[in-house]
């Protein structure tokens, strides 16, 4: 697994909120955020190795789940993005809307920095489910053609928008870890953190020797590494988007893409709620659910949403820090940057010692990983100690145990849409039981994550994001 090879780079500095939290576009941070990554970095790349040559035209090959479901998720819009020159955090909704009509009428793109070359979306973007390259399920190669020459790179994307580069003629070797991180990022992880962890056992005795929180730990590594502003200033970026993104799905109503006609519910759920009088004891709940249907909902209409830490389960931090921030009464801003920081972490153990990407472990690695995040950053917020904390995130992850990634028509819609709603809400128990206990329980982080790892090697790979199984069969497409 790719994990390994994180694990070694992390070994010096564990993943920042900066990797953990990332604005993007939907439906999907593996198969959308991260090919349009690779399709940015080749656009670049090209143009550095082949300066000058006579371009003739680009062909993509998507492999393993990217093939099986890159339709459903946009995965070819994404590397097109990509190669005319767009990120991710900075796109525009035109040009994502658009780029697909645009090469389609005019069977070309304009690449970034080169010029217009030939594509035709039916022959030179080439589905290969069946065929697994040897490091990632999700894999692709874009290929530049000279001519008889071709120039070739093959990309991993591994979760959360995280992209691998295969740099070696060797196949079986492991590629290297190629974040398309600027200078800036690049020299932050090259620093060597005051307080380095890779298991939530050292993390705790870190915590123990130095009577430090978690997000105390945090928050040292990262502002060794950058300028405390520019730290304060990203948390608040972070907070402003996810803002932004239930603003936007309760102001939306409609009918999502792609075909299964599933109508957007978040609007409507904000009007009841806003207008209601009645208010049982659990009204807050109501709201939770609208907040994560909110931001999913946008993200299955390929809009701008933060990955938390993936797309698919990127409703879940944001509806948990919203209650913190609307339904905790004396909640602040130093109780938000808390919440961040301690989310950080847990996700950071996580895709360092298992997965965050669905089609490698399945949903229990997407939601089950946010709604871990979300419960140890609300813990954090409510002042919890590091053991409970640490309990809150094991609480969350223990029971999204074998959480299958099954969606229907390879759209981020059903079940998913959903699932980030229950996983908000079962982030915010999970903090509540740890937070009634005194931090000390059987099972711990650590065993849960590799649990969880060996449950994703042990899954089935029809339940791992290709549609192959579970609802997606089951379930009639309209």
């Amino acid at each position: 697994m790719v994990s390994g090879q994180l694990r070694a780079d992390r070994a010096n500095r564990p993943l920042s909120v900066f990797d953990m939290f990332r604005i993007g576009i939907g439906p999907s941070s593996s198969h959308t955020v991260g090919p349009m990554k690779a399709g940015h970095a080749f656009a670049a790349l090209i143009a550095h190795e082949w300066p000058g040559r006579k371009l003739t035209r680009i062909t993509i090959e998507l492999f393993g789940s990217l093939g099986a479901t890159g339709r459903g998720h946009w995965t070819d819009r994404a590397i097109l993005l990509g190669l005319a020159g767009y990120r991710p955090d900075t796109v525009g909704i035109e040009a994502v809307d658009t780029i697909m009509d645009e090469v389609r009428q005019n069977n070309a793109i304009q690449l970034a920095s080169y010029g217009r070359l030939s594509v035709d979306l039916d022959t030179d973007i080439v589905l290969s489910p069946r065929v697994r390259l040897p490091h990632h399920v999700n894999a692709l190669t874009i290929t530049a053609h000279s001519g008889d020459d071709r120039y070739s790179r093959t990309y991993y994307s591994v979760g959360g928008g995280f992209i691998m580069e295969d740099l070696s003629d060797d196949p079986a070797a492991s590629p290297d870890v190629h974040g398309m991180a600027t200078s800036e990022s690049q020299a932050a992880h090259a620093t060597r953190a005051p307080y380095p962890f890779s298991t939530a056992g050292e993390l705790l005795a870190l915590c123990a020797a130095k009577g430090m929180s978690i997000s105390d730990i945090v928050w040292a590594n990262e502002v060794a590494a950058r300028d405390r502003s520019d730290v304060l200033h990203y948390i608040s970026e972070i907070q402003a988007a996810m803002n932004d993104c239930i603003k936007a799905g309760i102001s939306t109503e409609g009918v999502l893409p792609g075909g299964l006609g599933v109508r957007r519910r978040a609007a409507s759920l904000y009007r009841e709620l806003t207008e209601s009088t009645k208010k049982d004891s659990l009204y807050g709940i109501d709201w939770v659910n609208l907040w994560a249907l909110a931001v999913n909902e946008e993200n299955a209409a390929g809009h701008r949403v933060v990955t938390a830490p993936t797309n698919g389960a990127a409703g879940i931090v944001p509806a948990v820090y919203t209650y913190y921030r609307l339904h905790v009464e004396d909640s602040d801003d130093d109780g938000a940057r808390r919440f961040f920081l301690a989310a950080t972490a847990i996700g950071a153990l996580i895709k360092t010692n298992a997965s965050i990407a669905g089609a490698e472990v399945g949903c229990q690695g997407e939601v089950g990983s946010a709604s871990a995040m979300a419960a140890a950053g609300l813990a954090e917020a409510l002042g919890g100690t590091p053991e409970q904390v640490e309990n809150a995130a094991e609480i969350a992850m223990e029971h999204n145990l074998g959480l299958t990634c099954d969606p229907v028509g390879g759209l981020v819609q059903i079940p998913c849409i959903e699932r980030n709603a229950i996983g908000a809400v079962k982030a915010i128990n999970a903090a509540r039981l740890a937070l009634w206990g005194d931090g000390q329980h059987t099972v711990s982080f650590d065993a849960v994550i590799e649990t969880m790892r060996q449950t994703g090697a042990d899954m089935h790979s029809k339940y791992k994001e290709t549609s192959e199984g579970g609802l997606a069969v089951n379930v009639v497409e309209c």
